[in-house]
């Protein structure tokens, strides 16, 4: 089995999105990455699933085409992206230069349980994301290289993919705003598109 990170995932999300502007937008995936992106304020830009386990990569992939000139920002947990992962190849088709993807790896499906996820046991997502065609991948298992991950989710021409080693700890929950309807309108009016 491999070894559990030690990055605190609180600590990296806040980081990941300190100092924001208008032209970030960030996609949450399902539970704790939208619990933790809450944790480090709720923005009107923040767009957090609460289902749809596996879609958080394909949300930000139609974000960052359909607003090449905002950066997009997805931030999700190992197994909802071991889930998504033909999303990957889709991304490399499409080569979204505007797209970032975060990968908060505990190796543990965190949401049912605390089971060894397919990471705990070797499965290396940086080097799919890289078989898969993406120009940028990289894993980063150290508090010192986060500014190495902060820039590159937020500067990095992409598609990017980073996958941050945290901790196994389960922080204390900060559950966000859960109603669809208003995600949806919320973030449609920060965006300034119509309801």
């Amino acid at each position: 089995m491999n070894q559990p990170g030690t990055i605190d995932r609180r600590q990296a999300v806040a980081r990941l999105v300190a100092d924001r502007t208008d032209d970030l937008l960030v996609v949450g995936g399902l539970g704790a990455a939208t619990w933790d992106l809450a944790a480090a304020g709720e923005h009107d830009l923040d767009f957090g699933l609460w289902g749809a386990m596996g879609g958080a990569v394909l949300i930000g992939l139609g974000l960052a085409m359909a607003q090449p000139d905002k950066r997009v920002l997805v931030v999700t947990g190992d197994g909802e992206m071991l889930m998504g992962m033909g999303g990957l190849a889709t991304i490399a088709q499409q080569q979204p230069v505007n797209l970032a993807i975060v990968v908060l790896d505990n190796g543990l499906y965190g949401e049912t349980g605390g089971q060894p996820s397919h990471t705990a046991h070797g499965a290396d997502l940086a080097a799919i994301a890289r078989g898969c065609g993406l120009p940028v991948a990289a894993t980063i298992a150290e508090d010192e290289r986060m500014g190495e991950a902060v820039s590159l989710a937020r500067e990095a021409r992409g598609p990017v993919f980073v996958v941050l080693k945290i901790s196994p700890d389960t922080p204390p929950l900060v559950l966000p705003e859960r109603d669809p309807v208003v995600l949806k309108d919320r973030f449609r009016a920060a965006l300034g598109a119509a309801s």
